[in-house]
C-alpha cells in the first residue's frame, strides 16, 4: 500500500499567470508535462489532467509546490491530493542536481519539484487543511498589521506638516494619531485660532475622550506659546493638507478599532470551537494556555495561531524556534565554529515573539532574570531577548504536551539547554 501511495508525483512551479506542471513515476521517468492559465478553469484542468494521466485516485498522487498556501493548493487539496511544501531554498538546493551551473525556467523547476519529492519526501511538509477559523484569523492578524503601518505612515506626515508652521501642538502627545489630537487640530487648526481658543472648549474636548493626563491650562500653554515664522502661503497650504491627512487618519483609526473587535471574535470562536471538540474535562485549551503566559496580548496571541498553527498542533519546539528566528545557526568544521543569527525566519512571527518577549522581561521575573544574566554575559538586547524567547517557547510547548496553563510558581526543569516549566 505504501508503494502505491507513491507511485505518482507532481511538481507544480506557481506563477501569477500560468502554473507549469510535471508528472513523474516511482522510476522517475516523465510521463507529462503541461502549463495551465491561472483562473477557475484553469486549476480545474489541472486537476483533471493530472487524474487522466495518472489513471489513479488523488489520495496516491503525491503534488509538490514551494507555496504553502494560495488558490493552487487549495484546489489541489480539495480534490483530494496530498500536497507537500518546500522552502524555496531548499528547492535551490535540489535544482544543482539537474543543473550545477545554474540554469532555471518553468519547466525545470516543476521537474525538480516532482523528482525531489520522489526521492527526499522527508524534505517536504506535508500540508493539512486549515480550519476556516484559522483562515479568518490569519487575514484578519495582517490587515490590522497592515492597517497599523498605514497609520503610522499618516501619523508621520501629521508630524512633519505640524513641525513645518504649528510645532507648538507637537509637544502635547507622541501618539499625533490618538483621535482626541486630531479633534484638537480640528478646534485650532493654526497659531491664530489657538491663542483665541476659550478654556472651557478644550476642557470640554478633554472630557469627553476622558484624557486625565492633561488638563486644559497645559494644553493652552502650549498653544499659545510664540508661532514661528513662516512664508506667505505655508500655514494655509499645510493645514489644507492636513484636512486630507486627517480624514484618512480618522477612517484608519475606525478600521483599527473593527479589525481589533473582528480579531477578539475570532480569537474567542476559535477557543470556543476547540474546547466543544475535546470532552476531556483536565485537558486545557490551547487558546487559554497560550493566552496565561506572560507578555501574550491579542495580537501576539492572534499571530501564534494564525501562522504557527500546524507547528503548535504537533507542540514542535524546534520548528516553532526556526519559524520564529530565535534558534541560531551553527557552521562548524574542523576546529572552527561560528554561530550566527537565523535570518531566514517568518517576519510576522519574529516580529509578535520580540514583543511578547520584551513584555514578558518587564513582568516574568524568570524572564528577567535571564535576561540580566545574559546581559552580564557580554550579550547585547537583542540577542539577550532572543534567547528568552527561546526560553518561552520551550515553555509554551511543554505546556501545551501537558495541558496546563502557565504558573509563575512552577519548578522548572531544563530542556535543550532552556529551563522550562516541566510537562
Amino acid at each position: 500500500m505504501e508503494e502505491r501511495s507513491r507511485a505518482w508525483f507532481v511538481g507544480v512551479d506557481w506563477a501569477s499567470q500560468n502554473h507549469h506542471a510535471v508528472v513523474v513515476d516511482a522510476t522517475g521517468r516523465k510521463l507529462g508535462e503541461r502549463s495551465f492559465r491561472h483562473g477557475g478553469e484553469g486549476l480545474a484542468a489541472l486537476a483533471a489532467w493530472i487524474l487522466a494521466l495518472t489513471e489513479a485516485e488523488p489520495d496516491t498522487v503525491e503534488v509538490a509546490i514551494e507555496a504553502p498556501h494560495g488558490p493552487v493548493v487549495e484546489t489541489l487539496m480539495a480534490r483530494g491530493f496530498r500536497v507537500h511544501a518546500i522552502n524555496p531554498k531548499q528547492l535551490d538546493r535540489f535544482r544543482d542536481r539537474f543543473s550545477p551551473a545554474g540554469a532555471k525556467d518553468d519547466s525545470r523547476d516543476a521537474l525538480v519539484l516532482a523528482d525531489a519529492l520522489r526521492t527526499d519526501l522527508r524534505c517536504f511538509r506535508r500540508l493539512q487543511p486549515l480550519d476556516p477559523c484559522v483562515v479568518e484569523l490569519r487575514e484578519c492578524s495582517r490587515l490590522l498589521e497592515d492597517l497599523r503601518h498605514d497609520r503610522n505612515r499618516l501619523a508621520n506626515r501629521v508630524r512633519e506638516l505640524l513641525w513645518r508652521y504649528y510645532p507648538a501642538m507637537l509637544e502635547l502627545d507622541d501618539d499625533v494619531a490618538a483621535p482626541w489630537f486630531l479633534d484638537l487640530w480640528k478646534r485650532v487648526p493654526t497659531p491664530n485660532k489657538g491663542a483665541r481658543v476659550r478654556p472651557e472648549t478644550v476642557e470640554r474636548l478633554l472630557k469627553r475622550h476622558r484624557i486625565r493626563r492633561l488638563d486644559a491650562d497645559h494644553v493652552l500653554d502650549r498653544l499659545r506659546q510664540p508661532a514661528i515664522a513662516t512664508a506667505a502661503g505655508t500655514v494655509g497650504a499645510a493645514t489644507a493638507h492636513l484636512e486630507v491627512v486627517v480624514e484618512r487618519l480618522r477612517l484608519v483609526n475606525r478600521q483599527i478599532k473593527d479589525a481589533e473587535k473582528r480579531l477578539d471574535q475570532l480569537t474567542e470562536k476559535l477557543a470556543t470551537a476547540t474546547a466543544e471538540a475535546d470532552s476531556a474535562a483536565t485537558t486545557q485549551r490551547d487558546m487559554t494556555i497560550l493566552r496565561s503566559l506572560p507578555g501574550v496580548g491579542r495580537v501576539v496571541l492572534a499571530t501564534l495561531l494564525a501562522e504557527a498553527s500546524e507547528a503548535l498542533q504537533r507542540r514542535d519546539y524546534h520548528a516553532l524556534r526556526c519559524l520564529c528566528g530565535v534558534a541560531p545557526v551553527t557552521k562548524r568544521s574542523g576546529k572552527s565554529k561560528i554561530v550566527l543569527r537565523r535570518q531566514a525566519a517568518h517576519a510576522r512571527l519574529a516580529n509578535a515573539v520580540y514583543h511578547w518577549t520584551r513584555v514578558a522581561v518587564q513582568r516574568d521575573p524568570r524572564s528577567r532574570q535571564k535576561y540580566a544574566a545574559l546581559r552580564a554575559r557580554g550579550h547585547g538586547h537583542a540577542r539577550a531577548l532572543r534567547s528568552v524567547a527561546d526560553r518561552l517557547l520551550a515553555v509554551a510547548c511543554a505546556m501545551l504536551a501537558a495541558g496546563t496553563p502557565f504558573d509563575p510558581a512552577h519548578p522548572s526543569k531544563v530542556i535543550d539547554g532552556n529551563s522550562v516549566t516541566p510537562c
